[in-house]
Parts: structure tokens; sequence; C-alpha cells
């Protein structure tokens, strides 16, 4: 039998069997401690598995991540060798092209997918087939980061001048007389990096919509009309009423965004590989460790990527509280 069929059946059977051996083995240990102890312990033994699991596949790897980045290339013969990794980040010109990258990313990807998404879900609000127009606009966000690369790279697809453009874009543009155009090939004004910004805008602005469309019809209608009785028309309405009552949900929305920007690897992976200066900084660190095979470099790109992730979660979490909070 295929060894990797045994590890899925074992790890099917076996994770749920180890789980209600040790909620029934709890329950036992509490019934023999008195009421006092059992309210103090309780809560700890039904969170132990659960930090168990966090300590050992979150904060072990990553404090193993940072220390390792202190150290030179060759994973059998580690050499410290200080911040001289994170001194190779900031003066490579490859390093701060995927960083310059990623804030690209930050910037248009985060712009456009909430503007969008608020655009959107205002608009299919007033009308009757709110449900079915929701549906074919979340639907990108159901297909995995990789299926849409590949649907992008038919759509992307380029042929040199005089032959067949197979590539839908460049077949749409032929018809207007244009082009061909290399979207992903053109290094050119970041072109290829906006192109990859596009499929991710296509993919979670149907998220975006979902959360704001929610936080819209969390509006009291009162307020809405009260303003329109005192004579404010539909945009005055929206800008001043509306939007500032929208302002946290946009706000949690942003940073999710943000994050994900930061987090980008699998669109660039599958569509350029980081060639046409579309490198981000997730691809970097794969490469510098699949590929080049320095461990050292690859743990201090992964450091610098989390000390930016870091604080937009804090942030993120910070109004997660405040929302909960008004509620």
């Amino acid at each position: 039998m295929d060894s990797r069929l045994i590890t899925a059946v074992q790890v099917v059977v076996g994770v749920p069997a180890v789980l209600i051996a040790y909620v029934w083995l709890a329950d036992r240990l509490l019934d023999a401690t008195s009421d006092r102890w059992q309210r103090r312990v309780r809560p700890w033994l039904w969170l132990a598995p659960a930090l168990g699991f966090l300590g050992f596949f979150l904060v072990y790897p990553t404090i193993r991540t940072i220390v390792r980045s202190l150290y030179g290339k060759n994973e059998l013969d580690q050499e410290f060798v200080g911040l001289d990794n994170y001194r190779w980040f900031f003066t490579s010109s490859d390093a701060l092209g995927s960083l310059l990258n990623n804030i690209l990313w930050l910037v248009f990807f985060t712009a456009f997918t909430v503007g969008i998404g608020l655009l959107v879900a205002v608009l299919v609000d007033r009308v009757r087939y709110e449900a079915l127009a929701k549906s074919i606009i979340f639907l990108p966000l159901a297909i995995s980061m990789v299926a849409a690369g590949v649907i992008w790279k038919f759509m992307y697809d380029y042929k040199p001048p005089g032959a067949a453009q197979t590539g839908t874009l460049n077949a749409l543009v032929g018809t207007l007389g244009l082009g061909p155009f290399g979207w992903l090939q053109s290094p050119g004004f970041r072109l290829s990096t906006f192109a990859l910004i596009a499929v991710m805008v296509w993919m979670w602005t149907g998220f975006a919509m979902v959360i704001i469309s929610a936080a819209l019809k969390g509006i009291d209608a009162e307020l809405l009309e009260a303003a329109r009785v005192d004579g404010a028309n539909e945009w005055q309405v929206f800008r001043r009423v509306t939007l500032p009552l929208l302002g946290p949900t946009l706000a949690v929305v942003a940073t999710t965004m943000i994050i994900t920007s930061l987090k980008t690897f699998d669109i660039v992976y599958t569509l350029t590989s980081g060639n046409y200066d579309t490198e981000v900084v997730a691809n970097l660190m794969i490469k510098q460790m699949f590929t080049v095979g320095d461990f050292g470099r690859a743990s201090a790109v992964a450091v610098v990527l989390l000390l930016a992730i870091v604080p937009i979660m804090a942030f993120n979490i910070r109004k997660f509280r405040a929302q909960e909070s008004i509620r």
C-alpha cells in the first residue's frame, strides 16, 4: 500500500482519536478534583491543545526563523553572520525591487479592491437581483490562486505581431487596431506588475463587497431618511451619513487587503515567477531558499515580511475590538 495513503489514514483517524481521548481523560481528571480546582483548571485544559498547536506550528517556527536569519547560507555547517543577511536585503537591487513592487501592491491593490467593493456594494443594494449579482462577483474568490493564475495566463497570452492572438485581451485590442501588448512581458513602467494586481483585484473585490454590504445593511434606514427629509440629495446622504458610518468597516477591509498584498505570492509565481520586474518579497524568499539554497537570506526576507505585517495586524485587531465594543 502507498505510504502516502497510510499517512493520510493515520492523520484522518488518528488526530480525532487523540483529541477524543484527551477530552475523556481531562474529564476524568477533573472529576477527581474539587469544584474550586475544576473552575481554575478546566479553561486551561480545553485551551491546552490549541495553545500546543499554536506554539509548535507558529511560535517555534517564528523564533527559529529569526535565529536562522542571523546565520549564513549553509544549513549543515551554520556560521554566525549577525545582520549581514539584513544588510544584503536593504542593499540588493533585486530585494529593493521586490519591496517596491510590494508597495505598489499595497497601494493600488488596496485602493482598487476597497473602492470597487464599496461601489458595487452600494449599487447592488438597490437592485432586485442583489443575491445573484453578489454571487457572481464573489465567485472568483472561490477559485484557488493557482487556478486564477492559469485562467489569466490565457487572458494575457501574447504572440508576436502578425501572428494569430490566442490571448483574450490581445484579441480584443486587436479588433480595435491596437496591440498586441506583452501584458506580462513588459518591465517598463511596471506594466506587468499592474497586470498581476488586476488579477488579484478581480478575485478579492467580491470579499470587500460582501463585508461592506453587510455593514451597509446595518445602517439604520431612519438616519438616511432623516437626511433626505432635511433636503440632502443621494450623494450628500452617501458622503455625509453612509460613508462615515462605514468608516470602521472600510478600515478593517483595507487593513485585511494590505496584509493580503504584502503576502502576495501565488499569482506572481504562477504567471511570471518574478520575471519582468514583478518580483515580490514572498517570491524572493522562496527563490532564496529553494533555488539559491541560501537559508540565511531566505529567513531574513521572511522576518522582514513578518515585521511589515505585524503592525498592520495589530491595527486590524484594535479595529475589530472597537467595533465589538460599540455593539
